[in-house]
């Protein structure tokens, strides 16, 4: 199939499947003519690597994923666990830092809020 095809079937454009090709994500074929060639294997292997992003993963660390779909082993596997966990840590501290954030901001609008209750009580004396 040709790359429209591949994007109306896995539901992601065009401008995504090149560059996942630009990031060692997804591969092709290529016709005498340049046009890219992909199989039905390709349609699962975007849907998995749509599942990885939604994941909250980065190209990068997709890319680093990928030998344990490639290359079924234990120790891929292993290696991608250990992956997925630094990356779970990461979006763990990362809300932590947001609700801190947002627990600040909190503060202020309630200190805000404050200041102008009590600039409107003034105005009413």
């Amino acid at each position: 199939m040709r790359i429209g095809e591949l994007a109306s079937r896995s539901g992601v454009s065009v401008r995504s499947l090149r560059y996942y090709e630009e990031q060692g994500l997804l591969t092709s074929t290529r016709s005498a003519s340049g046009q890219r060639h992909y199989t039905d294997i390709d349609v699962e292997r975007v849907e998995f690597v749509q599942r990885l992003f939604a994941g909250g993963l980065s190209s990068r660390t997709i890319a680093e994923l990928l030998p344990c779909v490639d290359a079924p082993s234990e120790r891929n596997s292993d290696a991608a666990l250990e992956r997925m966990e630094q990356e779970h840590d990461r979006l763990t501290r990362h809300i932590a830092d947001l609700v801190r954030t947002r627990d600040a901001l909190d503060a202020l609008m309630t200190s805000a809020r404050a200041h102008r209750e009590a600039l409107r009580a003034a105005a009413v004396d």
